[in-house]
Parts: C-alpha cells; structure tokens; sequence
C-alpha cells in the first residue's frame, strides 16, 4: 500500500509475447531513475496487487500493451477513473476495469489515475518486442522522467 504522498507507475504486462511486455520494460527502465517518492510496480495485471498498489497514492500511472487497431507504437492516454480504459483489447484490460470497480467498491482509489496504452503490433509468443513499440517506450520513458521531475512531492 502506499502512502499519500507517493506516485505509484505500474507497467502491466507478460514477457515473452512480443510487444505485450511494453508496460513492464517501461517501468523497468524507470527504476532506479526516479526518486524514493515514485513507486515502480511490474504486475500481470490482477486487479487485488492492482488495488494494493495504488491504495492511498496521489498518483498512479498504470502502462499496458494493448490492441485497439491503431498503428503500432501508437500511445493512448486516459485521465481519471470513469469507465476504465477507453480502449478495448489488452491482454490486461479486463483486469485493469475490474481492479477499477473493485478500488472504487473498496474505496481505495489514488487520488489521480492516468491510463497509457502502447498500442501492440504483435503479441505472439517468443516474440521481442517490436521497433515501434520500442519507440513508443523509448518516448514513454523520457516523458515520464521529466514528468517526475517536475512532480515531486
């Protein structure tokens, strides 16, 4: 669980399906890089480590792969919680929604939630992830540092 002044970034995905592990590589470049106040989180995406994750944050930015028929690489943001992801597709979308209703039945929603989805081009098993899902998270990455940056408590 994390206190009210921490910022939580959970990158949701699975490796070794190609573009799917977008949101885990994301935070995981980013560990390390930000200071004590940022939580970094890999997740599966079950929505009971979801909600424990983000319980009490002022912030947090959830990162997943996802399939919506745009050009790969292509970034998808959402701001606030109502209705989930606006996007349909991710392996990890039907979690993230049901981790939504349960913080909101539970209460135990961050103050802020911020959606990003990196659109994937190919999700098939062994796979690496993709040049312009490589890209997407090379972008990701530098605008969540500076975001931090200039965000700290």
């Amino acid at each position: 669980m994390s206190t009210r002044d921490d910022i939580v970034v959970i990158g949701l995905g699975g490796d070794g399906r190609g573009d799917d592990a977008a949101g885990l590589e994301v935070v995981r470049r980013l560990r390390g890089c930000l200071s004590s106040s940022v939580v970094i989180v890999e997740s599966a995406g079950d929505p009971a480590q979801l909600v424990e994750a983000w319980t009490g944050a002022r912030l947090a930015v959830v990162i997943d792969a996802v399939s919506s028929g745009a050009a790969p690489g292509t970034v998808h943001r959402r701001t606030g919680v109502e209705g989930g992801p606006s996007w349909h597709g991710s392996s990890h979308s039907f979690g993230l929604s049901d981790a939504v209703d349960l913080g909101r039945a539970l209460g135990r929603m961050p103050a802020q939630l911020i959606v990003i989805g990196v659109e994937g081009g190919d999700f098939t098993i062994g796979a690496p992830i993709t040049p312009p899902v490589l890209s997407a998270i090379d972008v990701l990455v530098r605008e969540l540092e500076e975001r931090f940056r200039q965000d700290s408590p």
